[in-house]
């Protein structure tokens, strides 16, 4: 399976402050690929120079096997594009602006941007001056996708969006993926990433600093489990289950960390007459944390 985007020791300096330490990212044709980081880790310091919006200090970033200033226009007619910060405005309509970004693409059927306005709820009539932040946001959903660019990247995309609507985009995500396309997304959240992504690439102060499968990243997340027993249960009774730590049993209540499997923890619980059962979202600062101190360790070594 080729590339579409490969950066080689990608560095860039702001001054004294460094967005980029030797990057080296591969993402691989009809994959989708999720860019997990917290801020001011250098994701769109990234996704920038791959748009030529930015250039790097040093090192080497190719888009299609091009890079993205000798591509030029005809590179970017092959890309879809989100930014984090996407704004618009005027007093033109949604059909209307979306109309000139696809005659600026090379055309786009009108059935098409209706079909994705009709999927995400968006009044096309509707003056872009007058629209909330979310209905911009699904405006820059819409004008990224509609052209079925065969490199579609994301920067930070459902910001914004209802969960309902992030729902709507992730299938469009698979959608895409289903249909060939490539999909470079980067994300704060774990959960979006998980359901779409291929791979994960983490990245910590402008370095990769781990590649995963999803199910691996999976394996490794940590979940926050609340459980509501009938009656009181023995602190002892989760001592020791694989996986599971910060156990705290308050009466007739456990709370407590899931790392990995759940099995363990299921047959533990079992054992007892259980009322009510929550799992939140595993934590990404836990697993940034996990995957740095990983890394440190490789620094130390």
């Amino acid at each position: 399976m080729s590339d579409v985007i490969r950066t080689e020791a990608l560095t860039k300096m702001y001054g004294k402050r460094r967005g980029l330490a030797g990057l080296d990212l591969e993402v691989r044709a009809g994959e989708v690929y999720g860019f997990l980081g917290p801020n001011g880790a250098g994701k769109t310091t990234t996704i920038r120079i791959l748009l030529d919006l930015i250039r790097p200090t040093s090192g080497r970033a190719s888009v299609f096997g091009e890079s993205p200033r000798a591509g030029g226009p005809a590179l970017r007619r092959r890309l879809g594009y989100l930014p984090g910060d996407f704004t618009v405005s005027g007093n033109q309509t949604t059909r209307q602006l979306l109309t000139h970004l696809g005659f600026l693409r090379g055309g786009v059927p009108a059935s098409r941007i209706a079909d994705l306005a009709e999927r995400f709820d968006l009044d096309v009539s509707a003056r872009i001056g007058s629209l909330s932040k979310g209905n911009r946001q699904k405006i820059g959903v819409v004008q990224a996708f509609m052209h079925e660019p065969e490199l579609l990247i994301l920067d930070e995309p459902t910001i914004g969006l209802d969960p309902l609507i992030q729902q709507r985009f992730l299938e469009l995500v698979a959608q895409a993926r289903t249909a060939g396309q490539t999909v470079f997304m980067s994300s704060h959240v774990l959960s979006e990433v998980q359901q779409s992504a291929d791979r994960v690439g983490i990245v910590r102060d402008g370095r990769l600093v781990a590649v995963e499968a999803v199910e691996t990243l999976r394996r490794r997340a940590v979940r926050r489990v609340l459980v509501q027993f009938d009656d009181p249960i023995p602190a002892e009774a989760f001592r020791d289950v694989d996986g599971v730590s910060h156990v705290e049993i308050h009466d007739t209540q456990l709370r407590c960390r899931l790392a990995g499997r759940a099995d363990g923890l299921l047959k533990a619980v079992a054992r007892f007459p259980v009322a009510e059962i929550t799992v939140e979202d595993p934590d990404l600062e836990e697993l940034f944390f996990a995957y740095y101190r990983g890394e440190e360790a490789n620094d130390a070594a």
